[in-house]
């Protein structure tokens, strides 16, 4: 798969202004500060088309971007974030909206920084999936942060921590752009279906 070209769309406060995509769209979803950004940035192949920041919690709203042959939905991050309990909450029901769509997601991206072991969030996030019947993987962020041998490793234990196959855990960095391709070649998987 070759992304040629990709545009933010629009940003959604409530469920009335969710979109209702008329092809594959894949949400990305993962703590605060995952690397959420990073990832549409990489795949874009630029640089400032989703916003970056060393500061958790800046992605308040549902952002919408068109990568021509699929959609991508970047969700607010949930977890450690330096704001009001209230606009936490409000995150929470954003996020409970969106997943209550279900039928127009055909995937999951779940990003988690390599570096970490799954936190409890992260946890209760796979669970939601996996009881709601939404298809995901989980995307290990910053891997240039490791060796490759402690990438596998740490890959290895990831996907046994959530109970899945090597497979649907890819490790990924935003900065050297290793598993890219494998990222690009799900991406394919996922608009076939």
């Amino acid at each position: 798969m070759v992304i040629k070209e990709a545009n933010f769309i629009t940003s959604a406060a409530r469920a009335e202004q969710f979109l209702t995509p008329q092809k594959p769209m894949i949400a990305v979803c993962g703590k605060s500060n995952a690397g959420k950004s990073t990832l549409i940035n990489m795949l874009a192949g630029r640089k400032k088309l989703a916003k970056t920041s060393g500061d958790p919690g800046r992605t308040r709203l549902v952002n919408y971007f068109d990568f021509g042959q699929f959609l991508l939905a970047d969700l607010p991050g949930y977890g450690y974030a330096a704001v009001a309990k209230s606009e936490k909450e409000k995150w929470a029901k954003l996020l409970d909206d969106f997943f209550l769509q279900k039928e127009h997601i055909a995937h999951v991206f779940l990003l988690s920084d390599i570096r970490r072991d799954p936190s409890e969030d992260d946890v209760q996030m796979v669970s939601f999936l996996n009881y709601h019947i939404v298809p995901f993987t989980v995307i290990l962020t910053k891997s240039d942060k490791l060796s490759r041998m402690k990438v596998k490793e740490q890959t290895r234990r990831v996907a046994q921590k959530y109970g899945l196959g090597e497979a649907n855990v890819l490790a990924v960095s935003g900065v050297s752009g290793d598993g890219k391709d494998a990222l690009l070649a799900k991406i394919s998987q996922i608009i076939a279906n």
